[in-house]
């Protein structure tokens, strides 16, 4: 062998090893992460918020099987979740009673057969159809279930739900999971189980196969693949790791009800997987966390923070299709290129901008909720700890200024930001990056 090829081949090598490192090393750097979080942030209220990012991964990303993967869209996900969630806690309650040697840890995996079971009762008659008539028939089948939650009351409880007691179950290592930290690692690690098995998939040649049905399903059955199989597969493994997310949700609650089924929970979970982009295996994780995070954190500032969220939605699918993984991919050769800083002051003149015009409309819409709800309450009431009459047309002034006046500030700082887009992207390919 020449010294040239016996070069190029220690090269192929070298980059083979270096691509088997960055493909492995990214679930050691995420385990590593999970491990490291409550050492991080030792507060009981983040080790809650941290589960129930963890819960949202997992039932998120078992969603974006559906949607991002195949291409079908569901109005009836939640069913599955709150099907696995009724299974694990009446499974707990029954282990309790005869006293049965199994561990809380198993759980999860009677929620995930839950789902999957009801993935295969359900998924066999929405799946043969696909497009508006699968999204109409997820949507039928998920108001069943909610309905029949508050009829049928010995399975699901009524409104009450079912609770249980996840301390009286088998030990491991002396943890009776009593604590919300010992319950964070369970769900870290289910998180990250569920996560990789997920990716896995979608690199399978099932997985392409669901991608083929999801871009144009008559030419995969040209190529000889039955597309309507493909979308039962996609739909019962979609069920099963979402029965799994709804066990991991009874577990840290310690009770189901009613609304785990209903139609609030599977828009949440919509919302989640298209804000943080659909086309990206990490845009529901982005997604995830960041929903989560706001559900806790806004409904503290605001009782209408649900209108807040159909806000952002429809800003998302408006105005970034892609969602939020989408915008970051779009950066993504700037970066290699290191020409991202160019944007930087075009970006924060316009975060000023919009920062303006959102203060405005969150003003204006407060302060018409407390008239339409709170006028028992009296005029007086307070926006940023800032108080004042709603009667007073002070306010009422202020608010038009900020929005009109954000609004057109925003919308003058456009030629300034695609401006700066330009340039940043002929440095890019001047320096040969892939645009």
């Amino acid at each position: 062998m020449s010294e040239r090829a016996q070069t190029a081949s220690a090269q192929r090598s070298s980059g083979g090893l270096l691509a088997t490192a960055a493909r492995y090393g990214i679930w050691v750097v995420l385990a590593a992460l999970l491990l490291t979080l409550p050492r991080i942030f030792s507060s009981s209220f983040t080790f809650t918020m941290l589960s129930l990012m963890g819960i949202s991964i997992i039932f998120a990303l078992s969603y974006n099987m559906l949607l991002g993967q195949t291409g079908m869209l569901s109005f009836g996900h939640a069913v599955y979740y709150g099907l696995g969630g009724f299974l694990v806690v009446h499974a707990m309650n029954t282990v309790t009673k005869y006293s049965l040697p199994i561990p809380l840890p198993l759980m999860p995996l009677v929620g995930g057969v839950a789902g999957l079971f009801f993935g295969v009762v359900f998924g066999s008659v929405s799946t043969r159809r696909g497009g508006t008539a699968f999204a109409m028939i997820s949507l039928g089948l998920g108001e069943l279930v909610a309905s029949s939650a508050l009829i049928l009351r010995s399975f699901f409880g009524g409104e009450e739900g079912i609770t249980t007691n996840r301390t009286k179950l088998l030990r491991i290592f002396d943890w009776n999971f009593g604590s919300q930290i010992q319950i964070y690692y369970l769900i870290a690690f289910w998180c990250l189980v569920c996560v990789i098995a997920m990716y896995a998939l979608t690199r399978t040649p099932f997985g392409r196969m669901c991608n083929a049905v999801r871009e144009n399903f008559e030419r995969a059955e040209f190529v000889g693949y039955n597309s309507q199989l493909v979308r039962f597969f996609a739909f019962c493994l979609s069920g099963f790791f979402a029965g799994i997310a709804g066990g991991l949700a009874a577990i840290n609650f310690e009770i189901v009800n009613s609304g785990y089924v209903g139609a609030e929970q599977s828009g949440s979970v919509l919302l989640a997987a298209y804000i943080g982009g659909i086309g990206f295996f990490g845009g529901p994780i982005i997604g995830a966390i960041l929903v989560t995070w706001l559900q806790v954190m806004l409904s503290d500032i605001t009782e209408v923070w649900q209108l807040y969220f159909g806000l952002l939605f429809v800003g998302m699918v408006m105005f970034a299709p892609f969602g939020i993984s989408g915008l970051l991919m779009m950066h993504a050769p700037l970066w290699r290129a290191r020409v991202l800083w160019r944007l930087v002051p075009a970006y924060l003149l316009a975060l000023a901008a919009g920062l303006v015009m959102l203060t405005g409309a969150s003003l204006v819409i407060e302060m018409a909720y407390h008239l339409s709800t709170k006028a028992a309450d009296g005029p007086m009431m307070s926006f940023m700890r800032v108080a004042f009459s709603v009667h007073s047309l002070l306010p009422w002034l202020m608010a038009a200024v900020l929005l009109i006046g954000g609004y057109f500030f925003f919308r003058s700082s456009w030629p300034y930001v695609e401006g700066a887009w330009h340039d940043a992207l002929m440095k890019a390919r001047e320096r040969g990056s892939a645009v």
